[in-house]
């Protein structure tokens, strides 16, 4: 008998530790992607922001919050974000939000900045095949640009014409493009997982509609189609 009281206590005590450990997975996954959105609609606000025609013929936009840098000016990085495409082959709605990290590679931030928020536009679905099933290097992969700053930059820049990613920082209230080299982006599957409840894929998520979008999903949706509603060619 005290040895089944034992087994029973020891039962309790794994099963209780492990709702704890997937309830803070879940939370940690949510505010990634409520702080995704706080970065869009902050940025949307200023005034040396995202061109917004830019933003207006993107086909994905990714966003990592508190990227952490290494080094001093130019070194290592690590930071987990999130990234939604246009669904119908860029021409329609967004898409739900996908997991993604980055990892390694040179990064041209603010002196002294430990900390960023990233902002990726990508121009066309071309850049964005290698991450659907595996991952990609930013610089090789598909090429980089920093992307022009303000509300009336035009985009009739050679950035956005000859670049997949336009790239742009803000870090200690500076905000501005930013040089990326070597750093790679791949997907965090095991963060979708958490968000949605159940196995699923990029693929699956950023190329189609999702019905019964989660709450915190439904926020980054609702910010970017609030800050760009349609797509323009």
């Amino acid at each position: 008998m005290k040895k089944l009281v034992i087994f029973t206590l020891a039962v309790m005590f794994a099963l209780s530790s492990a709702l704890a450990d997937e309830k803070k997975a879940s939370s940690q996954v949510g505010d990634r992607v409520v702080s995704a959105a706080v970065v869009l609609k902050e940025i949307a606000g200023i005034p040396e922001g995202i061109p917004t025609d830019l933003l207006n013929k993107s086909a994905c936009v990714a966003v990592i919050p508190s990227l952490k840098k290494g080094g001093f000016i130019f070194g290592a990085a690590y930071g987990k974000g999130v990234i939604a495409c246009r669904t119908n082959n860029g021409e329609g709605p967004w898409s739900a939000p996908s997991m993604i990290s980055l990892h390694g590679g040179s990064f041209g931030l603010q002196i002294g900045a430990q900390e960023v928020d990233l902002v990726l536009l990508i121009m066309n679905l071309g850049g964005l095949e290698s991450l659907l099933d595996s991952k990609f290097t930013l610089g090789g992969d598909a090429s980089v640009a920093a992307g022009p700053v303000g509300r009336t930059a035009s985009a009739e820049t050679d950035a956005w014409m000859s670049a997949k990613i336009l790239a742009y920082s803000r870090a200690r209230g500076l905000f501005g493009g930013i040089v990326i080299k070597g750093s790679t982006l791949r997907p965090d599957n095991d963060a979708n997982n958490v968000l949605y409840a159940k196995d699923i894929r990029p693929r699956s998520i950023l190329l189609n509609q999702t019905e019964n979008l989660p709450k915190d999903g439904k926020i980054f949706v609702d910010e970017l189609t609030r800050i760009s509603p349609k797509h323009v060619k």
